[in-house]
């Protein structure tokens, strides 16, 4: 079956084709879709929808980040049409990266924390009308990673130093009602892009990215365990509460 590859896809398969080793990663036994990369016999990509939204996303995405099977970023791609993904380079940032930064069609936006924010750059916690510019759209840049190396990559790419940062907060994540009892408040990347959704006016395509993260973890559960095949009820569930968000 064919499925429409998007950024997330393509990065993958450049990642993959540059390793000089076959990556490690925890069930590396298991036959695999190549799209979700979850076992294929608990694959989603029959129910991959894409979304019309007026935002997009940019994945800076650490090294092997885009390799590993639990990475959420490719599920932004998989619903929001405009998503690009690019892997982080310390000491030469992607040029084409870049132009997509600068471009005019775009008002970017660093999700990151607020705390982190250098001299004089602007922090907001929505996306209104005022802060973008006329004829512009807003661009979410995530920086796709482990804690560490997000606050790694933030702090050595001086070009998002000017950029306005989007931060949210435990009560902003409780206000759009997409996490409930986070004990830390560590959400995945794909949680995050739907802050940023929500922030953003866009509630519907936030609460249909939050039910594909939810059925994408389920089946990570079931790519993972011994769970027997023969009930699949929680993933059907999950599955038809993808599709009910989508009406």
């Amino acid at each position: 079956m064919s499925f429409h590859q998007h950024a997330v896809h393509r990065l993958y398969r450049y990642r993959k084709a540059i390793s000089t080793k076959p990556y490690g990663a925890r069930g590396k036994n298991l036959v695999r879709c190549e799209q979700c990369l979850l076992a294929e016999v608990y694959c989603t990509c029959e129910s991959r929808t894409q979304l019309e939204s007026n935002n997009a996303f940019l994945l800076i995405m650490y090294d092997d980040e885009v390799l590993k099977p639990s990475n959420s970023g490719r599920l932004i791609a998989d619903l929001i049409p405009d998503t690009h993904a690019y892997i982080w380079s310390r000491t030469q940032a992607n040029r084409k990266m870049l132009a997509l930064i600068q471009s005019p069609e775009y008002q970017p936006f660093v999700i990151f924390p607020g705390e982190y924010a250098y001299d004089n750059q602007p922090i907001v916690d929505k996306v209104i009308p005022s802060s973008i510019g006329e004829g512009k759209r807003p661009l979410f840049i995530m920086l796709d990673g482990s804690w560490r190396e997000a606050i790694k990559m933030f702090r050595k790419s001086p070009y998002l130093h000017s950029l306005p940062l989007l931060s949210f907060t435990p009560e902003t994540a409780a206000k759009y009602g997409l996490r409930k009892g986070s004990r830390d408040f560590q959400l995945g990347t794909a949680e995050v892009a739907a802050l940023a959704l929500g922030a953003s006016g866009e509630q519907g395509n936030a609460e249909s990215l939050n039910a594909w993260f939810e059925l994408f973890i389920e089946s990570s559960i079931f790519s993972r365990s011994r769970k027997s095949t023969s009930d699949l009820t929680p993933l059907m569930e999950l599955t038809q509460a993808f599709k009910a968000s989508l009406k």
